[in-house]
């Protein structure tokens, strides 16, 4: 299922940052242990294909924006609508989603 969307506002609905975090993965445990700097990079590389694909198969292409790819654990921050949330959190692989909650200072 692709959920069709824009970024920012439409019909009501405004993108907001989440996370996203990810299922078990062991290829993903295979590369974290490699603690050199190419196995940093193979890492980074690795993760950032994964996360794009998911995105890729699941949301419009330019109806979200995808921020940053996170090594310390598989996941990813991605600017989206709660709709496109809601059609992450029921995809393949995917562990949990989560809007950010800004504090007031």
């Amino acid at each position: 299922m692709i959920i069709k969307e824009r970024r920012g506002k439409m019909g009501g609905k405004e993108s907001e940052r989440y996370f996203v975090f990810m299922d078990y993965d062991p290829e993903y445990e295979r590369i974290r242990n490699d603690r050199t700097k190419r196995g940093a990079y193979e890492l980074d590389m690795y993760l950032s294909r994964k996360h794009d694909e998911l995105l890729e198969n699941t949301l419009e292409h330019g109806s979200y924006k995808k921020t940053i790819s996170l090594i310390i654990v598989d996941g990813f921050a991605v600017e989206i609508t709660e709709d496109q949330a809601n059609a992450l959190r029921s995809a393949n692989g995917v562990r949990v989603v989560e809007k950010n909650q800004e504090f007031p200072n």
